[in-house]
């Protein structure tokens, strides 16, 4: 058994003074080994000769130029997970199919560099231009059927790059039974396309072969203390409180309820299926939309410590009323701004 590390057992105000490069941090071993292997067997199974290398970093990218995928440190110890969550509230690509859902996007980032797909023509009419600036922040519309949502937040409307590595991540996706799920939305046609590319591409060497890790974990000299004070400042432009008000009217404050009432967030993912399908079938909108103001608001309710107190179906009708009102307002305002 693997001797444990010192900073393991220190508090998290302790383990916030350690440099991340001391951390000793390695890929191998790690829980991070199967779901990379898995991406692997997804590309081999397409016949496609990627195999992005991996290693860790500050967060999740891909570099130009470079067909590989750079893992934020924090998923390569339990440990590491329960500090990001203790810091940031979550733990971004924490359980196997979150990490493999960004393990597929950043796939098509790699796959993307490795072939330097930005350069055809067919690639720019569907996807745009590689050298347009990255906003420092962008305006997603919830309602638009011209991109695929994979990550939240329709990440796919931040920029050209990321359109593509949704778009290829939702090719990739066993199961996702993409033609029926995006049958007439034109999103479909980027998908039509990235299915022709990869048959084209497969069983191709890719031109690009560079082995770089850029920013690796054992040169981050920075402490974890200001590893996350820089982070929140990053995104405390995302720290909506537009549903407070709202949360706060349905829901109970933890102080005033009993330790047997289920916390807010608890009951709505048991729900919400339920509540989804019942919200689309009132308002015509669709799931996938609503799903992702719904994961909003879960998110809020558990920041907030709210607790669900009351009859079950009472509570269920009155936020799907609540959450009907918000997406309605959410899709056609389009005013929610996402930082990079």
């Amino acid at each position: 058994m693997p001797r444990a590390a010192a900073w393991e057992k220190c508090t998290n105000q302790e383990l916030l003074e350690w440099r991340i490069c001391d951390l000793g941090l390695e890929l191998e071993g790690s829980g991070l080994e199967a779901p990379i292997e898995r991406l692997y067997r997804e590309l081999e199974a397409r016949n496609l000769r990627l195999k992005p290398h991996c290693w860790l970093s500050e967060e999740w990218f891909s570099p130009d130029g470079v067909p590989g995928i750079a893992i934020p440190f924090y998923l390569a110890h339990p440990r590491l997970k329960r500090l990001e969550r203790s810091q940031i509230l979550e733990v971004e690509g924490g359980t196997h199919a979150e990490c493999l859902r960004l393990l597929r996007h950043e796939a098509g980032h790699a796959i993307q560099h490795a072939f330097r797909l930005h350069r055809r023509k067919r690639w720019r009419e569907f996807f745009g231009s590689t050298t347009q600036p990255y906003p420092d922040y962008y305006r997603p519309n919830p309602g638009s059927r011209r991109y695929v949502v994979h990550l939240p937040n329709w990440y796919a409307q931040s920029h050209p790059d990321e359109d593509f590595a949704e778009t290829f991540a939702v090719w990739l996706t066993p199961g996702s039974r993409w033609r029926r799920k995006y049958q007439g939305w034109p999103a479909l046609r980027k998908l039509r396309y990235v299915d022709q590319l990869m048959h084209e591409l497969a069983g191709e060497k890719p031109p690009v072969r560079s082995t770089a890790k850029p920013d690796p974990v054992h040169r981050i000299k920075t402490t974890l203390g200001d590893h996350y004070r820089a982070k929140r400042q990053r995104y405390s432009a995302l720290a909506s409180r537009a549903y407070d008000q709202d949360l706060f009217r349905l829901f109970t404050p933890i102080e005033e309820s009993s330790a047997r009432s289920p916390s807010a967030a608890a009951f709505l993912r048991s729900h919400r299926t339920e509540i989804r399908r019942m919200v689309a079938r009132s308002t015509g909108k669709h799931e996938l939309s609503l799903d992702v103001v719904l994961g909003e608001m879960i998110a809020r309710s558990r920041e907030l410590k709210l607790r669900a107190v009351g009859p079950k179906r009472q509570l269920i009708v009155d936020f799907s009323i609540l959450l009907a009102a918000r997406s309605v307002e959410f899709l056609y305002r389009g005013r929610d701004w996402h930082a990079l």
